[in-house]
């Protein structure tokens, strides 16, 4: 069976997992989901990811813990198959007022709000993690 939405199923996955308290989570690897890690790792928002060369290659996400309680509060889908979310740089969203993150897929590939309104890049919003 193919999967409809893998990035729908990615934030899953790690929703899943902080919920259970686990130290990381295992799905699998594209090349989407790796450059939405590597974005997420810069923000801070998780501790460290990684692929693992195989048949079928996996990618290893670590999650970030505070106190005991998740740094990941909100992971939510906003571009999906059946509605496509689009905005240019003057009118995307802020989340928590600049304290949240954006991911949007411009022209010159991943880049969080604030990256695309510096850049003047419009694009797909895939998600908003705060």
């Amino acid at each position: 069976m193919s999967m409809q939405d893998p990035i729908a199923d990615m934030l899953t996955r790690i929703r899943n997992a902080q919920k259970a308290g686990h130290a990381s989570v295992t799905m699998p690897s594209s090349k989407l989901k790796v450059e939405i890690t590597k974005i997420l790792k810069a923000e801070g928002f998780v501790q460290g990811f990684g692929v693992t060369d195989s048949r079928t290659p996996e990618l290893t996400v670590e999650l970030k813990y505070y106190n005991g309680k998740p740094v990941i509060h909100m992971l939510d889908r906003m571009s999906r198959p059946g509605l496509r979310v689009y905005c240019s740089y003057t009118d995307c969203p802020r989340i928590l007022n600049g304290m949240g993150v954006v991911i949007v897929s411009t022209s010159k590939g991943l880049k969080t709000d604030k990256q695309a309104r510096r850049e003047k890049l419009g694009g797909e919003c895939l998600l908003k993690v705060a």
